[in-house]
């Protein structure tokens, strides 16, 4: 007869597991930074372009929470890589724009696709119900730790630092 975990327990384990996901994933984008040869912050801001398509200067400090100008050196850093380029926003020609490479794309693809893949297969396994779960924790998740982010720099640039 199997021992049954009470519910505490299985909190628990669930919040170390929920841990140690996020610290795999963090081996995974120290391992993509090391690969294509750029920082952490660089990495974030090559996936936000790739997911947006094209992004100019303003929103894309905004969307990585970094100053204006951590954005333009970093922009630079991967301009001069051969990562981002800059061009004329279609939609404001007074604006520029900077939109990834195709070296870039390519590069990502092989490191993240083989991911996405193995996730889908795992994600198999699952009724239409579990997925419906795993869905809700995945966001509110997210939710919860962009707060806690939010919280954090909140105690960075407030008093008693």
């Amino acid at each position: 007869m199997s021992k049954q975990i009470p519910l505490s327990g299985l909190r628990d384990e669930a919040v170390h597991a929920a841990a140690r996901l996020g610290a795999a994933n963090d081996a995974v984008d120290a391992a993509a930074a090391a690969v294509l040869g750029v920082n952490r912050t660089d990495l974030r801001i090559l996936g936000l372009v790739l997911e947006a398509g094209t992004l100019a200067a303003g929103p894309l400090a905004a969307a990585a929470n970094l100053s204006p100008a951590a954005t333009s050196t970093a922009i630079q850093r991967l301009t001069s890589a051969g990562y981002l380029t800059r061009e004329v926003d279609a939609a404001d020609r007074r604006r520029a724009v900077v939109a990834i490479t195709a070296t870039a794309a390519d590069l990502l693809t092989r490191l993240y696709a083989p991911i996405e893949r193995a996730g889908r297969k795992e994600l198999a396994r699952y009724g239409a119900a579990e997925l419906a779960v795993i869905l809700d924790f995945l966001r509110r998740g997210e939710r919860m730790q962009l707060d806690q982010a939010a919280r954090i720099r909140a105690l960075a640039a407030g008093p008693g630092r």
